[in-house]
């Protein structure tokens, strides 16, 4: 693959995994569920690494990362109702990106770049894996609580407290 050929598709990928980087933090916002928004935190701190490697890949390559993207609508709707529209959303949309890009990468001839983006793609299906388990009603997805430690059953109305 060329070098302009590498640099458009990264660019292309670059933007549409920042979508979908923005679309899970307005999802994460809608996800009271304590369990279901660690999870959410989990999978966002992984996507800003995702997101750091092809910005660097895209630099190394002599390209200037572009950060102009469409953002993807979050459900409306409230309580339990829009967390489990917000977590089937995510699932199809992470669904769509790794079918999408799983064969697109493998044109890469550069070892290092199409070994980030396998690493990235992998990344995504484990997140995908959570979306859906979530859906199931599974709150253990990051580990287990000891016997009778509780959390109070919510999160906190803000990310950060100073």
């Amino acid at each position: 693959m060329k070098l302009s050929a590498t640099l458009s598709l990264l660019q292309e990928l670059y933007r549409e995994r920042l979508a979908l980087f923005d679309r899970h933090i307005k999802g994460a916002q809608a996800i009271a569920d304590y369990e279901f928004n660690n999870t959410y935190q989990y999978v966002i701190g992984r996507e800003e690494h995702h997101l750091q490697w092809v910005r660097k890949a895209l630099e190394d390559l002599g390209g200037t990362p572009d950060s102009s993207i469409s953002a993807l609508t979050v459900p409306a709707g409230k309580g339990k109702t829009r967390e489990d529209a917000v977590l089937q959303d995510d699932a199809r949309q992470q669904q769509a990106f790794v079918d999408k890009w799983a064969g697109r990468i493998e044109g890469i001839t550069n070892a290092r770049h199409r070994t980030m983006l396998t690493l990235m793609l992998g990344e995504m299906r484990e997140h995908l894996r959570f979306f859906e388990l979530a859906l199931q009603g599974r709150d253990d997805l990051l580990g287990r609580r000891m016997e009778g430690a509780s959390t109070g059953d919510g999160v906190m109305s803000v990310r950060w407290v100073e």
